[in-house]
């Protein structure tokens, strides 16, 4: 009887293969992923828009800073 396992790191140790789940516990660090950065965003105040055009203005400032962060992609 074999076994196949769903996680496993190839040999020569240059990739590792995640098939099944992977949990990472409270207080574990995960370096190296482009989202994993320390780096906070640039700040977005709260709007005082008055206008639809400026809230629109407000809105979109927040899309940019967050495209920029690397949080959501450009379109």
């Amino acid at each position: 009887m074999g076994y196949n396992a769903k996680n496993y790191t190839e040999q020569g140790g240059e990739k590792t293969v995640i098939g099944g789940e992977l949990v990472i516990e409270e207080g574990a660090k995960v370096t190296g992923l482009p989202s994993s950065s320390n780096e906070k965003m640039a700040n977005q105040s709260d709007s005082t828009a008055e206008t639809v055009e400026d809230l629109v203005a407000d809105f979109n400032a927040l899309l940019s800073k967050l495209k920029t962060s690397g949080y959501m992609s450009d379109n």
